[in-house]
């Protein structure tokens, strides 16, 4: 999907419809790259803005673009600070301290990863941020694709190809929802961001609880184009008149009068 575009105007009524803050995990296509982006909308429906992968895993960079340091937002709401950070993403310890520093409050962090391993980094997460984190895992069975799509687990309708894993962790670890791999489902939780607050007494990672007299995190949030183009006319700047090579060649018969 381009965005902006159709597909992002339709998910901004979507929100707008339900008065929800909506996180929503998309393929962005940019000219002719794309990326495993997530849009951030707000209740009256308008778009807040958007996080691109930076770091696709494995087989992924065979599709996906690299996403670059302005693209990772939080957003200050009446429900709390609100950021995402994709999948695998969530294993790069800088970024977390990036999102750490931001203030997050609200830790959504989507993925496909169904293994236990990933239940505990979750957790993991909520503790180290002190931030409730809402992770969205997929779940799909093998009707869900095409019947020419080759699978490892074979043709059966109901196989169950990846077992989802949803689940929504407090600032101290412990599960408010989930984790569900029973089917699809939508989980529901009431948070107390008192938790926050309660958890940061005794560990703030980017506050009392770090020594930035030894480590420091410097992070880049400018956009990195591959190509960027100056133009003399927006800046009122004028072109040299003298070629440079003309400039070049004077030079270079001076020299050899020096040298006679």
């Amino acid at each position: 999907m381009d965005v902006p575009g159709p597909a992002v105007e339709a998910l901004s009524r979507t929100a707008r419809s339900n008065s929800i803050y909506l996180v929503v995990g998309v393929v962005e296509r940019d000219r002719g790259t794309l990326y495993c982006s997530v849009l951030f909308f707000a209740p009256d429906g308008s778009y807040l803005g958007k996080h691109r992968k930076v770091m696709p895993t494995a087989s992924e960079r065979l599709v996906w673009g690299f996403g670059d340091g302005s693209t990772m937002p939080v957003f200050d709401t009446p429900l709390g600070k609100i950021g995402a950070v994709i999948c695998w993403e969530n294993y790069l310890p800088l970024m977390r301290a990036t999102m750490y520093a931001k203030g997050i409050e609200i830790y959504c962090a989507p993925t496909a990863d169904a293994r236990d391993s990933w239940v505990a980094s979750v957790r993991h997460i909520a503790v180290e941020g002190r931030c409730f984190v809402l992770s969205c895992n997929q779940f799909t069975l093998r009707r869900d694709f095409p019947a020419d799509y080759r699978s490892v687990f074979g043709d059966d309708p109901d196989a169950v190809l990846t077992r989802g894993g949803s689940c929504i962790v407090d600032p101290f670890g412990n599960f408010l929802a989930g984790p569900n791999m029973e089917g699809e489902a939508i989980l529901i939780a009431e948070i107390d961001r008192a938790q926050i607050v309660r958890g940061k007494f005794d560990l703030d990672v980017v506050g009392h609880y770090a020594r930035p007299e030894i480590f420091q995190l410097h992070v880049d949030e400018r956009s990195k184009q591959p190509v960027t183009t100056h133009s003399s006319e927006a800046s009122g700047e004028t072109e040299p008149t003298t070629p440079t090579t003309l400039d070049t060649t004077t030079a270079h018969r001076r020299f050899l009068r020096k040298r006679r």
